[in-house]
């Protein structure tokens, strides 16, 4: 998968993440689990751009490690929405799947990049 790609599939589940917010209950713990899976959803993507756009390979890997905590992060809190309440395992198996894929693949670079700085060393 590609840089252009990426920003894609990021900003795609920003979106979905943040239309998934929508639907969660206006109560104290849906508004508490909106509120972190908002902001660690879009963060994703929005970290992704900026590494993306780094100015050294430092920066790169500092940026790509800030995306892969917070891909991981929207996984705790989509796994927190069943066992809640505040929607069902059905409903949140598909934006599960992709948070942890996108942590895969976010962990994945940034072990390359880090090998990559080592080999260069």
């Amino acid at each position: 998968m590609n840089e252009k790609d990426l920003k894609i599939r990021t900003r795609k589940f920003a979106i979905d993440i943040l239309n998934l917010v929508d639907k969660i209950p206006n109560r104290r713990s849906g508004n508490i689990i909106a509120n972190q899976l908002g902001r660690c959803a879009s963060s994703v993507a929005a970290n992704y751009r900026a590494a993306c756009r780094a100015r050294s390979q430092a920066e790169f890997i500092a940026k790509i490690g800030i995306v892969e905590e917070e891909a991981d992060e929207s996984v705790f809190w989509i796994d927190l929405l069943p066992e809640t309440n505040n929607s069902t395992k059905d409903a949140i198996q598909p934006y599960l799947t992709e948070a942890r894929e996108l942590t895969a693949i976010f962990t994945s670079s940034s072990k390359t990049a880090k090998q990559n700085r080592n080999s260069k060393q």
